[in-house]
């Protein structure tokens, strides 16, 4: 399975480059992530608990970052095994451009899975990596941007109705 996507953070580039080598914003970033270690010269230890189609399972695994140019580009490669369930394995190539208004970043990831996990079938395997893939960039982009801006939201307030208030007003 292979995706390609590209977002726009509202952080400087170097804000970026250092909030990916940070275990605890992979962490924060990682779907079921409970577990992280280490660093991007050495590697980083996780441990992340999901739910793939019927077969749910906690993958340990190990995740490095390599060819390394800052604070232009990296490459992470990570593969995790969950017991009975099977393996997963992939990477994700990284960009960082300046853009006006922050940074874009670009990603290339691959990813692939064995055991129990393989018998799912692609149809859901691939629909759960592009998930990960999309809820780790989300979660990324809102770490290093931080919280929405709080004047702005209560400029706009949004009336909340009930379900019967919606069908019949």
């Amino acid at each position: 399975m292979k995706m390609s996507d590209t977002r726009q953070i509202a952080a400087p580039r170097a804000q970026v480059w250092a909030a990916i080598q940070d275990a605890d914003v992979l962490k924060a970033c990682v779907p079921g992530c409970t577990e992280m270690t280490g660093d991007a010269a050495s590697g980083f230890d996780a441990v992340v608990t999901q739910k793939v189609g019927p077969v749910k399972a906690t993958f340990k695994g190990r995740v490095e970052m390599t060819d390394m140019t800052a604070p232009a580009s990296l490459r992470l490669s990570g593969e995790g095994k969950g017991g009975a369930a099977g393996f997963a394995k992939g990477g994700a190539d990284v960009r960082l451009e300046d853009s006006d208004g922050g940074t874009l970043l670009h990603y290339d990831v691959e990813a692939s899975v064995g055991g129990k996990l393989a018998q799912l079938g692609s149809r859901i395997i691939d629909g759960f990596a592009k998930k990960m893939a999309d809820q780790f960039f989300d979660n990324f982009q809102r770490a290093v941007e931080g919280p929405p801006d709080v004047d702005a939201a209560e400029a706009t307030p949004v009336e909340k109705k009930g379900w019967l208030k919606r069908i019949t007003g």
